[in-house]
């Protein structure tokens, strides 16, 4: 059975998700997406469960045919700042802001959300692989994350960037130990268990 394509039929409804929670390096990045009922985007999924292929396929697709869409991130920096739970909330609200005109009901993957403006919400947990609204937002977050760490892959090579996304892999962590960290690293993430061993 495929995704759903809306929550309640008739109101203009974007579908919000983020990427990169769970790094120790690199941004967090969300987005928010409004579909076009009449242009509807085959293969819509769960981001995790698509091969990069698919995504950067899906991303295209989506960037023609959505209604509206927007991209926003924090840097690692600001999610020091704010925590990552908070960053994520504001990465979907600037992703929100750049929508055009204002959807009457926001789709929030997830448990916990912090109100946007006066636009209702509804918090729907792994609603990336329930609605296609949410579903395409995961992968415009996702391949646009991606994109900014391969990227940044090129200035630091030794972190494995390129594979890893800033997640907590046994090679980053390793990497970490060895050549310490990077102005790119979470300093309020546990970036390798035992803390006093890291070269500031």
């Amino acid at each position: 059975m495929g995704l759903k394509r809306y929550f309640s039929k008739g109101l203009i409804e974007a579908g919000c998700d983020e990427a990169g929670r769970g790094c120790l390096a690199g941004p967090v990045f969300a987005a928010a997406v409004i579909l076009d009922p009449n242009n509807p985007i085959v293969g819509l999924d769960d981001s995790k469960k698509l091969s990069d292929k698919q995504r950067e396929k899906l991303r295209s697709e989506i960037e023609q045919k959505a209604l509206s869409y927007g991209v926003a991130m924090l840097t690692n920096r600001e999610i020091d700042q704010h925590n990552i739970l908070r960053a994520s909330f504001l990465a979907m609200h600037k992703a929100i802001s750049q929508l055009s005109g204002e959807p009457e009901l926001l789709l929030i993957d997830g448990n916990r959300f912090i109100p946007y403006k006066k636009i209702k919400h509804e918090c729907i947990v792994k609603g990336d692989a329930k609605y296609q609204s949410i579903a395409a937002a995961s992968i415009l977050a996702k391949t646009h994350r991606d994109a900014f760490m391969q990227n940044i892959h090129e200035k630091h090579p030794e972190y494995l960037w390129n594979q890893n996304m800033g997640y907590p892999t046994a090679a980053h962590r390793e990497a970490i130990r060895n050549y310490g960290i990077t102005p790119y690293h979470r300093l309020s993430f546990t970036l390798i268990p035992d803390q006093l061993t890291l070269p500031l």
